[in-house]
């Protein structure tokens, strides 16, 4: 006995069978999380390393070489890219598709631990391993300004208040503060009352760390009672700075504020971000990996309106960034266009069967396969994405087949005379073996795409099994489901017409003769038909090559940036006046814009140089604006060379990116063991590109011609005065480097 013969026995049994499949799949739907496209990158590591006033030749020798080293044996490495800059080192190890995040990121913190010992001691914290795939990226940016407070105070409000009420949104891995201004104590030492006083900067770091202590000292317990006991030694104020005892010369208290002066002030100085020319800091959402960036879009908006009531009127927020808009905007196209495909569908079947009851019936069928491809998705880790709904919009075609197969053979017995149970078990039985063949046909041709290797095979990927999954769900659907339909939903009398029916079918009956007749001319010639298929596979073969190839086209997404870059030695001062420069050249020449922000000197991109910056710009809906997003980053690119204190050029965000590294879309890899080598032949590489006129903007990432000043040491006369090396070094290195020597508790 078939399947379709057990289900016209137990009717029952086959609709609860369909029901079951919904269930499950309104189960796994729920569960699904929901993204614009498949997580296609690679696992990415990064390990960053902090060591201030260090410049980019130390860097290198005495950490990144180490920890490169110590990271090279991890297995399923695909490669390993540093930058080795002024007092910080970067390293990018980037695996193999198929390598697991977890085990990758444990793997580098394993080796990253080995390898500390090699390191200088005096690093103010270990290397920092994180993790960097697909869902790291933030998807909405919120922009808070104060027209009366100061960076500082806003970025303590919002670690505060604002960064508690949003990381407790569900789906959210962490919350970024974007131009971030931290509380420091900034030690400023006059050098000639520091001789005057007969004062070291030793003796003020040495002081520092031993009056600025707090540790735990116990409990006190008597016959009824306990205690704990708390020692006060931190240092909180400017006033307990400035009052701080660094030494006792000739019985005289030398304090630092004789030799100095503690201000409190930020703790990087040379970072600023603006808000359409106001100084701003911007809280950035970051999901978890698989989470609904939809429903946190939603939630995330529901708190924003609820954090606007109960802010301080001076404090405004804005959005400058949203990638939710465009998944929103997609997923609304899919539900348009999987509308339209249910209606197409009922129309041309009702336009050859000519009865409601029969082209109705897809309304039911069609259901059932989609909403179990949903769990199929959850089963094997798929997100609701552009290219698993198109999956979807393209079985509403194919589902649709079988069952009409099936209908039409069942009808075609009831019109011969038969009643509708024999007619739905003969019918079903004659093209049992036809519809699990034609399933498993359609199903097959798009499993392969499991095979497919590299970032096309994991784009496509969910694709091909999710329109496989609902084929194969389509058959089972067909073969128990449809023919209890076709007894359940039919007319008494099949061969009572309705008008419509009547005045078309002799257009059917002459269509019919037509093919007939037609076909049986051609397979009197049929040879010709092997010219047809060498004539086709020409035009293909000719047209194919003339296409251009590309991942995905560019997509309006109302958003573009600017990419500035100054020559190496840029002051950071220079710096934010040419990002300030083009932030206004921007609102200016774009009025099209809603939200421009720029950073100088952007700490969480990795090289934190005082010569780099970006503009964002996020422009109206393409609705309300006469240019286009191409249109206007061309006009920028054109008007960016009349600014001559650096390099800038617009990038348009790409639809789908495969690099998580940034920069400009093509990039070439130059290597060699001699750096010496590499500087000679950088220049011609460069020169070369910039005269191509296919590339636009070529630069590299390599530079040698950064400015230092460098510092010789006389060891005879240092010895003669009673001073060693490391005196001068340490000297040198707490004058200059900016480094953190004691924690600065607030209150």
């Amino acid at each position: 006995m078939i399947i379709s013969e057990l289900s016209l026995k137990r009717p029952v049994l086959a609709i609860v069978m369909n029901i079951i499949i919904v269930l499950f799949g309104i189960i796994g739907f729920k569960f699904l999380g929901v993204r614009d496209y498949p997580a296609i990158d690679p696992p990415n590591i990064s390990v960053r390393t902090s060591y201030p006033g260090a410049n980019a030749d130390i860097i290198e020798t005495q950490i990144t070489e180490p920890l490169e080293k110590a990271i090279n044996g991890i297995a399923g490495i695909k490669n390993i890219t540093s930058s080795s800059s002024n007092g910080s080192s970067n390293i990018n190890v980037e695996f193999e598709l198929e390598i697991n995040l977890e085990a990758a990121a444990n793997d580098v913190r394993d080796k990253v631990s080995q390898a500390q010992r090699s390191l200088p001691s005096d690093l103010d914290a270990p290397p920092v391993v994180s993790k960097a795939d697909a869902s790291s990226d933030a998807i909405i940016s919120m922009t808070v300004q104060s027209n009366y407070r100061t960076p500082l105070q806003i970025t303590e409000y919002a670690n505060n208040v604002l960064v508690e009420r949003l990381q407790t949104i569900p789906g959210v891995s962490s919350i970024q503060i974007w131009g971030e201004k931290r509380y420091a104590m900034r030690i400023w030492i006059d050098p000639d009352k520091l001789i005057a006083k007969r004062v070291t900067s030793n003796d003020v770091q040495s002081a520092l760390a031993k009056e600025n202590v707090e540790l735990p000292s116990g409990k006190i317990s008597g016959n009824t009672t306990e205690l704990t006991v708390r020692t006060f030694g931190r240092l909180n104020t400017e006033e307990e700075f400035n009052n701080l005892i660094i030494k006792n010369v000739s019985g005289t208290d030398i304090r630092l504020i004789d030799i100095g002066e503690a201000v409190l002030g930020p703790e990087n100085e040379e970072s600023s971000m603006r808000g359409n020319g106001i100084p701003m800091i911007s809280l950035a959402i970051v999901p978890q990996p698989g989470s609904n960036y939809v429903s946190i879009s939603d939630e995330f908006y529901k708190r924003m309106e609820q954090l606007k009531k109960d802010v301080p009127e001076d404090i405004t927020f804005n959005i400058a960034l949203d990638q939710t808009r465009f998944i929103k905007k997609s997923i609304l196209e899919v539900e348009e266009t999987l509308m339209l495909a249910f209606l197409l569908v009922v129309m041309i079947i009702y336009a050859f069967f000519r009865d409601w009851l029969i082209a109705l019936r897809p309304l039911i069928d069609i259901p059932v396969s989609l909403i179990g491809a949903f769990f199929i998705m959850y089963l094997m880790g798929f997100t609701i994405n552009v290219l698993s709904l198109l999956a979807i919009v393209l079985a509403t075609g194919l589902v649709v087949d079988d069952g009409i197969v099936v209908t039409e053979n069942i009808f075609k017995k009831m019109e011969k005379g038969m009643n509708k149970y024999q007619a739905a078990v003969l019918g079903s039985r004659e093209i049992y073996f036809a519809v699990i063949a034609t399933s498993i046909t359609l199903a097959i041709v798009f499993l392969p795409v499991i095979f497919l290797q590299g970032f096309v095979g994991r784009l496509f990927r969910e694709f091909g099994i999710v329109l496989a999954g609902a084929v194969l769900i389509s058959a089972f659907v067909s073969l128990t489901l449809t023919p209890v339909l076709n007894i359940k939903l039919v007319r008494k009398n099949v061969h009572k017409h309705s008008w419509l029916y009547n005045k078309t079918e002799p257009f059917f009956q002459w269509m019919e003769n037509a093919y007939h007749s037609a076909l049986k001319r051609f397979m009197s010639v049929r040879w010709f038909a092997f010219i047809i298929i060498i004539i086709c596979a020409a035009i293909i073969v000719l047209v194919g090559r003339s296409l251009q190839s590309e991942l995905a086209p560019m997509e309006d997404r109302s958003q573009f940036r600017l990419q500035l870059t100054a020559p190496e030695g840029t002051s950071y001062d220079a710096m934010d006046k040419y990002v300030e420069k083009m932030l206004n050249f921007v609102l200016d020449s774009v009025p099209e814009y809603a939200m421009v922000f720029s950073i100088t000197s952007p700490g969480f991109s990795g090289s934190g140089n005082a010569n780099t910056g970006f503009v964002r710009v996020t422009l109206k809906d393409p609705k309300e604006r006469t240019r286009t997003q191409k249109e206007i980053v061309a006009m920028v690119n054109r008007n960016t060379p009349r600014f001559n204190e650096g390099r800038a050029f617009a990038i348009e965000e790409q639809t789908i990116s495969v690099s998580r590294r940034g920069g400009q879309p093509v990039a070439f890899v130059i290597q060699n063991n001699n750096f010496n080598k590499l500087t000679a032949i950088l220049p011609k590489i460069l020169d070369e590109a910039r005269q191509s006129k296919i590339l636009m903007n070529p630069d590299v990432d390599l530079k040698f011609n950064k400015p230092e000043l460098k510092v010789e040491i006389d060891r005879m006369k240092a010895s003669e005065l009673g001073i060693s090396v490391s005196d001068i070094s340490q000297t040198l290195q707490l004058a200059f480097s900016n480094r953190s020597l004691v924690i600065l508790q607030r209150w």
